[in-house]
């Protein structure tokens, strides 16, 4: 299961940008993942849950925004949002296609309540 590292980079991140609020707490994270990150939402969250017990992120909602695998097709030049990794164009089949989205993992934002 790597989305227990996957987690684990994430709290560091979080870690770090909470840094400078002594005493803050993380109350909400919003992630980008696509399709074909590989990531299984629910097993991130499962994880997230599990790594953040008793700390700066206990408690927090891990809101993730899935994002669909989309090609560019450079023969006709249409852009379409595809189920599967076979990057052959489904209007002109063609196979000089370019990926726009669908490997992304990102943190989009954060929630952070001072300690004050």
């Amino acid at each position: 299961m790597h989305e227990l590292s996957v987690a684990q980079g994430l709290l560091e991140i979080i870690e770090q940008e909470a840094r400078p609020y002594p005493g803050a707490r993380v109350t909400q994270v919003r992630l980008r993942i696509g399709k074909l990150s590989a990531v299984v939402p629910d097993a991130l969250r499962f994880a997230f849950e599990a790594i953040t017990r008793g700390g700066i992120a206990e408690g927090a909602s891990l809101e993730i925004e899935e994002v669909p695998l989309r090609i560019r097709c450079r023969q006709c030049a249409k852009e379409f949002t595809v189920e599967n990794p076979f990057m052959i164009c489904p209007r002109c089949e063609g196979l000089d296609v370019e990926m726009v989205s669908g490997r992304e993992l990102e943190i989009t934002s954060m929630e952070i309540e001072h300690g004050d």
